[in-house]
């Protein structure tokens, strides 16, 4: 059998995986997750409305001193090492999907999700610094898995959760985000807009990660300090232009994605119509899959930041919702909606490609290319950090060299899975991740109000 025949999905194991998609990601998933995140709305006093402007000057205007408090890494490191790993391909082909499955409407409830998931993210990343831990290696071990056994210390189902985590972690890191999605789009990007064929880009990126990886969070959070500022402010500036270029249609646009969020939507060109259902699951979905609120993942990350005060660290981590979501993704999705790139025959990284390259003729599919190029790079970095962190909890750092080793050579393989078996297995490991680290943080609600009163408080006096 052929290497590449070993990852290809025949058409009935995709079925298959399809209604398992549809099972972790019905009505109760959604409500739980957006549930989740308008308790802790309430809860937390609008957090992500009245504390925002708080919050990015900490991202802004670091304090020097939180550099002499215990950590691996600075807070913006934490910050940007999340963001490595939620500014990835559902910034620009998770979207593109979002919105050739669901209509235009599956922006807006990308919208909504994104908004009470920043009190989630708030949540999840101050419970990982109140509750982490120091490892064999003298490295910072934080997360759901461990704000799990710790905080929840009393219940005879904290074990069994935070393991269930552990292992869902791991799973997203080899199939889900971590990997697969994002070697298919590098692969995609490389072949538009370079030529490149799938078998070199894939030698190319394991190389690669290999040399990064291999040095742990220190080495992962050098790389993204500096990438994914430049990336993501480039990429803007790119969706700006076009934006300003076809500044006419924008209240047209905007229309249009409120009016599809609330009514099915027609079938228009390549566009097969959907159901305001499939918006909303498509939305809150693929924002889950690029936002990351409510997974568990940017606590682990978080957790390793010098920094002294949980809820301050809540706070910069929050940021990242926001930027990924309502910044970038609101970028593409206009961009998409605007040049009718959503009702192409194209999809994923060739519909924004084709959306771009209509808005700023060839220039444009070079940006997509090479920004989706970065992107998906620096999230394959930040997932190797993740599932490093749930292998260290399930069997202790003697995994972490054999996971390492893993992950490199699973990278390779990314290239050869079809577009539609990447996301919906994506989208599986995603919902299996996300219930554990909800039922935690809704166990935990008491501590995260008393910690945040506290915090604020004492800004007060």
């Amino acid at each position: 059998m052929a290497f590449p025949e070993l990852f290809n999905t025949g058409t009935d194991m995709l079925s298959v995986l399809k209604t398992i998609d549809s099972l972790v990601w019905g009505p109760p998933l959604l409500l739980f997750l957006v549930g989740t995140g308008i308790y802790l709305t309430i809860s937390l006093g609008l957090i992500q409305v009245f504390r925002l402007p708080l919050a990015l000057r900490y991202v802004i205007r670091p304090d020097p001193k939180d550099n002499d408090n215990e950590g691996d890494i600075s807070s913006f490191a934490a910050l940007t090492t999340a963001l490595a790993a939620t500014i990835g391909t559902g910034n620009i082909v998770g979207v593109a999907t979002a919105i050739k499955a669901g209509g235009p409407g599956a922006l807006f409830w990308m919208w909504l999700a994104a908004f009470f998931g920043m009190a989630t993210k708030y949540a999840e990343c101050m419970l990982a610094v109140k509750y982490r831990t120091v490892d064999e290696n003298g490295q910072m071990a934080g997360g759901p898995m461990h704000y799990i056994t710790k905080g929840l210390s009393d219940r005879p189902y904290s074990k069994p959760l935070a393991i269930f985590f552990a292992f869902s972690g791991v799973g997203v890191a080899f199939f889900g985000i971590g990997i697969f999605p994002q070697v298919n789009a590098i692969a995609d990007s490389a072949s538009i807009t370079l030529n490149v064929p799938p078998l070199y880009t894939a030698i190319v990126i394991t190389v690669l990660v290999a040399m990064v990886t291999i040095g742990g969070i220190q080495n992962i959070a050098k790389v993204a300090k500096i990438l994914v500022p430049f990336m993501a402010v480039a990429y803007v500036l790119g969706c700006l232009i076009i934006i300003i270029l076809n500044l006419e249609l924008l209240p047209s646009t905007v229309s249009q994605i409120i009016r599809s969020a609330f009514t099915p939507t027609a079938a228009a060109g390549g566009f097969l119509g959907s159901t305001m259902i499939l918006a909303v699951q498509m939305g809150i979905a693929r924002g889950v899959f690029s936002n990351e609120s409510g997974l568990g993942s940017a606590p682990i990350a978080a957790a390793a930041a010098r920094i002294r005060e949980p809820a301050k660290q809540g706070l910069i981590s929050m940021t990242g919702t926001f930027f990924d979501t309502i910044i970038i993704c609101t970028m593409t999705g206009i961009v998409l909606v605007m040049t009718g790139a959503w009702t192409s025959e194209y999809e994923g990284a060739y519909m924004t490609s084709y959306a771009f390259s209509t808005g700023m003729e060839s220039i444009g599919s070079y940006i997509v290319g090479i920004g989706l190029m970065f992107f998906a790079f620096t999230t394959i970095l930040g997932w190797n950090y993740y599932g490093e962190r749930c292998v260290q909890f399930l069997v202790g750092v003697r995994g972490i060299m054999p996971y390492r080793i893993a992950y490199i050579a699973l990278v390779g393989g990314g290239v050869y899975l079809t577009l539609d078996t990447i996301w919906v297995l994506a989208d599986i490991v995603n919902g299996l991740m996300v219930i554990p680290n909800l039922i935690a943080i809704l166990a935990l609600r008491k501590v995260i109000v008393k910690e945040t009163r506290k915090y604020f408080d004492g800004l007060e006096e």
